[in-house]
This record gives structure tokens, C-alpha cells and sequence, in this order.
């Protein structure tokens, strides 16, 4: 079966709920006009229950079949934005200033609340649905909040099933695989300090920006030098902060990254590396430097069995020829969290030929609503059959 036709036809309404969604993009756990609105839908939609407040700001609406079977599934999408500014010049572009849209949880939070309105409708499966619409995606650990606040035990979920856009994977296209999906995401804090001083007498100081810089350096040699070049690792440092003015050399320094990894060994060994090379490298130069390295985001790890039913349920909605074997990717998901708890998986869908995740310019494509609103409806009735 491809793409439902109900929903193809509700492809344009679904759309205009994702434009609302974008043009009102809130951070993190900071999401209660987005929230609000989910959880009037999802009553207007007839669900058996809405409960708001799941993780501080999370939603959760229970749609039961027309059969009253044991099983029950959670599907998971996430509402919160990016501290961005949009340059898309799109009608529909961002209202708020330096926060966007720009990973597409408008998008996923509008697809399945696409699928809850279907699956309200008809009710053709044999269980309960649990539809799960998470804050805090990017960097706040949201879902772990829900989880501490008892999503999967009050509902007693025992599948959980994820999807993202991607970008670069042709529209109506899904890419899936067993095991590990996405890395492991851990937060680097650097702090170092030196001796301030008049910019034209360093040789009375030592120079925070130029140790940041060999410390900036040094830690590339842990991923090229150290870690097995069979495995995979990112050591990323996006954030340096020393000084404020053109002559003073600033007494300290500060820098922010993140280190990925797949393997517990390679995680162990990014954070054993990076403490030894930072605080031996600031040595060399005469500052004293510290570092707090934070455990973040488990590795996404899709388990065989829910893997391939994903796959399966995909190849009903674009073809087997149109669902493709994920490469894993560095990136990171707090979806993890769900699945070091229950069995399930994480599916990307194709946003075609768009500008980046995490860009100014990227927008969510509207085509592929059908597809992943389609695919969670049969996601639900294929594993529940009425």
C-alpha cells in the first residue's frame, strides 16, 4: 500500500500546521505555546487520553483500537527549535528573533499529529498508541525527563519508534538499520587560566588565546593519533571565548565542544585523552587549565527485530527499491534514551536536496509529509492488525 490516500489529501492542512509551528519556534523545555496547541489538537482529534506536563512540557495523547489488545507503542516526535536566525526569506519564516526551526521538529510534530487525527478516526489496529511529543531534543535531554517522569511504565509502552528528516536522502526515501545508528554525544568545558597583560609586552603574560589555540590543535591528534582508525570518533570545539579589547592579553579563557564517539571504549578513551591533553598542554605554556567533561547522549542503537519491521513498514509506503540501508552518523538524538529502555527504532526520511540540519537556510520539506505521516499510521496497524 503507498501513501493513504486520506492523507495525501490532508497533506496541505498538515502543512499549514508545520508553517504555524515554524513561524513560532520555542528552545528546549521552553515550548508551552507549542504544547498548548499539540494537546488541543490531540482532544480535538478525540484521543482517549491527553496528559500535558510529561517532563516538564512533554504531551502525550492514547488513542486505543477498535480491539482492546495488550500491545501498546509509542511514536515519538519533538518540538523544540534552535537558537538560529532564518534566512530563508520564506512567507512563513521564523517571528522570533535568533530561534528557528532549522532541524524540522515542526515537521515531525506536525506528521504525527497527521497520524493521530487518522488514527482517532479509524482506530483499525488492535492495541493502544501512545503519540509522544517531546521538548528539549536539542541538548536538554528531554526525553530522559519524560522517562524519569514515567512515560514508559504509566502507559506501559513497550516499543518505541522515532523518524528525523534528513537532508541529502532523496525525497520519498527512507534509510534504516539495526544496532548502532547515532553516536554518543558528550560536552567538553575548558577553562584556562593565564596571566593577563598588555598585548604589546607578552613576554610579561601568558597568552589564554594562543594556549586555547595549542589546545584547539593538540586535541585533533587524540582522533588522528590515538583513537583506532577503524572506530569512529569526533572531537568538535565550536566555542572560544577570551578577551575583550584589541591591546590587553586576557587572563582567561574558555571553550565549549563536544566529543562523539559509537564504542563505550572509544567514549572512555575521548575522556581520559582530553583531560590529559588539555591540562598538559596549558602546562607547556605556564597556564593552568581544567576540564569538565559531561556524559551527554547515549549511542542511538536500533534493536534487529524493530529494525527490520521499520524497513518493512517503509517499503509498503515508497518501495523496497526507496528504503536504503542508514549509514551511521555522528550525530546525536536523545531518542537513545527511549531505547536503552525499550526495543524499537529510529528511521531517517528523505528531505531531498535541502540545505543542512542545524543551517539558517534549511526548512522542512512539505512533500515529504505524506510519506512519514503515512508511514506511521501503517507503522500502527501493521504491528497491532485489527
Amino acid at each position: 500500500m503507498p501513501v493513504l490516500n486520506r492523507i495525501a489529501d490532508r497533506a496541505d492542512e498538515i502543512a499549514e500546521w508545520r508553517h504555524d509551528f515554524h513561524q513560532h519556534p520555542e528552545l528546549l523545555y521552553d515550548v508551552h505555546r507549542t504544547a498548548g496547541k499539540v494537546a488541543d489538537m490531540l482532544k480535538s482529534f478525540g484521543c482517549d487520553e491527553v496528559v500535558t506536563g510529561i517532563g516538564r512540557t512533554g504531551v502525550v495523547g492514547v488513542i486505543r483500537g477498535k480491539k482492546k489488545g495488550s500491545k501498546v507503542l509509542g511514536l515519538r516526535a519533538d518540538m523544540d527549535a534552535l537558537p538560529l536566525e532564518e534566512i530563508t526569506g520564506l512567507p512563513y519564516a521564523s517571528k522570533t528573533p535568533g530561534k528557528m526551526h532549522a532541524c524540522g521538529h515542526d515537521g515531525h510534530t506536525s506528521m504525527l499529529l497527521g497520524a493521530a487525527r487518522h488514527l482517532c478516526e479509524t482506530r483499525n489496529f488492535d492495541g493502544t498508541t501512545v503519540v509522544i511529543f517531546q521538548p528539549a531534543e536539542e541538548g536538554g535531554a528531554g526525553a530522559k525527563a519524560m522517562i524519569d517522569d514515567g512515560l514508559l511504565d504509566r502507559w506501559n509502552i513497550q516499543e518505541v519508534y522515532g523518524m528525523h528528516n534528513y537532508p541529502g536522502i532523496e525525497l520519498g526515501t527512507f534509510a534504516v538499520k539495526a544496532g548502532p545508528l547515532m553516536a554518543a554525544a558528550d560536552r567538553i568545558r575548558i577553562d584556562i587560566e593565564g596571566v593577563g597583560g598588555h598585548a604589546a609586552r607578552p613576554h610579561k603574560a601568558i597568552d589564554t588565546v594562543l594556549v586555547g589555540c595549542a589546545v584547539v590543535n593538540a586535541l585533533q591528534h587524540i582522533v588522528s593519533r590515538n583513537v583506532d582508525p577503524l572506530e569512529s570518533a569526533v572531537i568538535s570545539i565550536p566555542l572560544f571565548q577570551a578577551g575583550h579589547t584589541d591591546n590587553v592579553i586576557p587572563q582567561t579563557a574558555h571553550l565549549r565542544g563536544t566529543a562523539r564517539s559509537f564504542s563505550p571504549q572509544v567514549r572512555d578513551q575521548l575522556e581520559k585523552r582530553i583531560a590529559e591533553v588539555v591540562e598538559h598542554t596549558a602546562k607547556a605554556h605556564g597556564a593552568k587549565a581544567t576540564v569538565t567533561y559531561k556524559r551527554d547522549y547515549p549511542v542511538v542503537v536500533n534493536t534487529p527485530k524493530e529494525a527490520e519491521f521499520a524497513s518493512k513498514v517503509a517499503s509498503e509506503i515508497v518501495s523496497e527499491s526507496h528504503v536504503k540501508m542508514a549509514i551511521p552518523v555522528m550525530g546525536a538524538e536523545d531518542f537513545a534514551f527511549m531505547l536503552e529502555k525499550r526495543p524499537g527504532a529510529f528511521i531517517f526520511m528523505g528531505n531531498g536536496n535541502s540545505a543542512n540540519l542545524h543551517h539558517p537556510a534549511y526548512d522542512f520539506n512539505d512533500k515529504a509529509i505524506p510519506f512519514g505521516t503515512s508511514y506511521w499510521v501503517r507503522l500502527v496497524e501493521n504491528a497491532m492488525p485489527a
